[in-house]
């Protein structure tokens, strides 16, 4: 069986708290390849990264789960911000933690993004070349997903920014600077009339004890969502992502996008493995389902063992 070892990776100034999974009778005495996850955003190190990591570590991998700066037990301010810019320089500050670590080969170094942490990843990877390989589950390009929700408004994606602008003055003026990711219950949200079935998996998952941790605050610091607005994360992929790629994307396609992000993503990128499609899953059951992480697991092992031997 695996084990956890918590840690603190020097990211300029800023503390991330990490865990590090570890095959079992890890001593540091034997190089071993090692996995950085990327995690959605929201979540925290011990949620949808540990059910992969675990798993990861039984099979043999050291993998690294995290909490982003600015959420859950890291560092800095302000509190909430969900940056793109700054979930991809986390990563390689990751990077820069392992090779320097005992007991990890950095010849042997990939990374796995699930969800809005796929397209993060994707962004680290690309010009990052010490990561020989990546995976991705379910990944979203969170800014093309914001873009079309604001397109969708009445206001536009102009009218959203203005809007946005607005909410960053009174921010600095001291007023309420943070905005929910979902509604905090089930109630809430069958109370606000929600009925799409991603939406609702989503906060059964985060708002339940299903997956719930309390360093989750299902709450976006307000000057998140102009950088989300203006992030592509899979822009120049088809340049410089030509590392091996292996996607990963639930059968049932619903409306968070990741289906055709991630099939969009394996045409772009050069060395894509052809998509593994996990039958039966929706998105949000690829976080913790048994025995859809389980199949993912699986394949991510094969292919990481394949390209990091």
């Amino acid at each position: 069986m695996s084990s956890v070892i918590s840690t603190s990776i020097d990211r300029g100034g800023i503390d991330l708290a990490a865990h590090l999974h570890v095959p079992d009778g890890f001593d540091g005495a034997a190089a071993l390849p090692a996995l950085v996850l990327a995690t959605p955003g929201s979540s925290v190190k011990e949620q949808i990264g540990a059910n992969y990591a675990r798993r990861l570590a039984d099979r043999g991998w050291v993998a690294v789960t995290f909490d982003p700066a600015f959420q859950g037990e890291s560092g800095g301010e302000p509190r909430d911000l969900e940056d793109p810019a700054e979930r991809v320089a986390d990563l390689r500050w990751v990077v820069d933690h392992l090779v320097r670590r005992p007991g990890i080969d950095p010849q042997r170094l990939g990374m796995l993004g699930i969800c809005a942490g796929g397209g993060y990843a994707v962004r680290a990877a690309m010009t990052d070349h010490r990561l020989r390989a990546l995976g991705v589950v379910v990944p979203s390009d969170i800014g093309g997903a914001f873009r079309a929700a604001a397109a969708a408004t009445p206001e536009g994606v102009a009218g959203t920014l203005d809007a946005l602008a607005k909410l960053t003055l009174a921010d600095v003026t001291g007023a309420d600077a943070r905005r929910p990711w979902l509604p905090d219950t089930p109630e809430d949200a069958r109370a606000a009339g929600v009925t799409d079935v991603d939406l609702l998996q989503a906060v059964e998952y985060y708002r339940t004890p299903r997956g719930h941790h309390p360093r989750s605050t299902n709450r976006r610091h307000v000057r998140s969502d102009p950088a989300i607005l203006g992030f592509d994360a899979f822009h120049l992929a088809d340049v410089l992502l030509t590392q091996p790629v292996q996607v990963v994307v639930g059968g049932e396609v619903g409306t968070t996008g990741s289906r055709a992000d991630g099939e969009r993503l394996a045409r772009l990128a050069p060395a894509a493995e052809e998509v593994l499609v996990v039958e039966g899953a929706r998105h949000y059951e690829m976080y913790d389902v048994p025995a859809y992480v389980d199949q993912a697991v699986d394949h991510l092992a094969a292919f990481f063992a394949a390209h990091l031997p």
